[in-house]
């Protein structure tokens, strides 16, 4: 029906081109017809008549060899159009099986892009879920570093910072408020800052606490009691201030002491200022992330 439309739309067009050509030749003969009215009534005039004559045979010669053209025109224009319409039809039906091809390939497309929207829509929950458990999980942070700042508040900062890196509270104690130099009996002063932060600390029953102790990288003195080097000093010491602590309420099971010598120092060990910055004890609080890593793993695992 596509290709008998467009035939039949091409037949009027030649037809159209046709009438087009006998007006213009109807127009063509009018004007020859009035050139021979005028011819006549200039025969008087020998000069001027045969000057209108001579110019009124060669238009109409010319007219006749336009019409000749057209004719001739009219017909290859039919001939070519022809031609045209078969090469139409061939590359509508080329494009029709090109379209059903494409139909298909976009109904599978489809269905791709359905599932995809519904990953994403579930990944954007879970990406939700973790936002808002991070969010809490800093607050939660944050309010902590403030207790425990206020408790603290009496010390001088240079015997005792606290400060918040990578999700977790560090309260940094210095071995000047802690301990005599080689000891690792926390001295009255250490025990009122220690006893201070017990009691911040048995209230926040979500956080776990790992105490961790440092030292410069000067060697024991030989025959020290119960030592053999700078891991046995920081061992003994934070194993000390543990005790302090849930002596002071904090339950054991949130506890872990730990020693780390002289391998992780904060300052290079090449004056007395820098050595005795690296001779402290850090209590690292963190809090119970249970919710946050069961979401992270939930991310983890491939969506359904």
């Amino acid at each position: 029906m596509a290709r008998q439309k467009a035939t039949d739309q091409s037949r009027e067009a030649a037809e159209r081109q046709a009438r087009e050509a006998v007006a213009e030749l109807k127009k063509a003969t009018e004007s020859l017809n009035e050139l021979r009215l005028e011819n006549r009534r200039l025969v008087t005039d020998s000069a001027q008549t045969g000057t209108i004559l001579r110019k009124t045979q060669v238009l109409y010669r010319e007219l006749s060899d336009t019409y000749d053209k057209l004719i001739k025109n009219n017909e290859k224009v039919l001939a070519n159009k022809t031609a045209d319409y078969q090469k139409v039809a061939q590359d509508l039906a080329r494009r029709e099986a090109e379209l059903g091809e494409l139909s298909n390939n976009l109904n599978k497309s489809r269905g791709e892009i359905d599932k995809l929207a519904a990953d994403v829509k579930t990944r954007e929950a879970r990406l939700a879920e973790l936002e808002k458990a991070l969010a809490e999980k800093d607050a939660a942070v944050n309010a902590l570093k403030a207790k425990v700042s206020n408790a603290l508040l009496a010390f001088k900062a240079s015997d005792l910072q606290v400060k918040v890196k990578d999700g977790k509270v560090y309260v940094s104690l210095s071995e000047q408020l802690l301990f005599k130099s080689g000891s690792t009996k926390v001295d009255p002063k250490g025990q009122e800052a220690l006893t201070k932060l017990a009691g911040v600390l048995k209230e926040q029953r979500d956080v776990n606490v790992v105490v961790e102790g440092h030292t410069d990288n000067v060697a024991i003195l030989k025959g020290t009691a119960g030592m053999q080097d700078n891991w046995d000093l920081s061992v003994l010491r934070a194993t000390e201030i543990a005790r302090l602590l849930t002596a002071g309420g904090v339950q054991p099971e949130r506890v872990t002491a730990s020693g780390r010598s002289q391998y992780v120092p904060v300052a290079a060990n090449d004056n007395a200022a820098n050595k005795a910055m690296n001779r402290r004890t850090e209590i690292i609080l963190t809090p119970k992330l249970d919710e946050l890593f069961q979401l992270l793993d939930a991310n983890s695992q491939p969506a359904k």
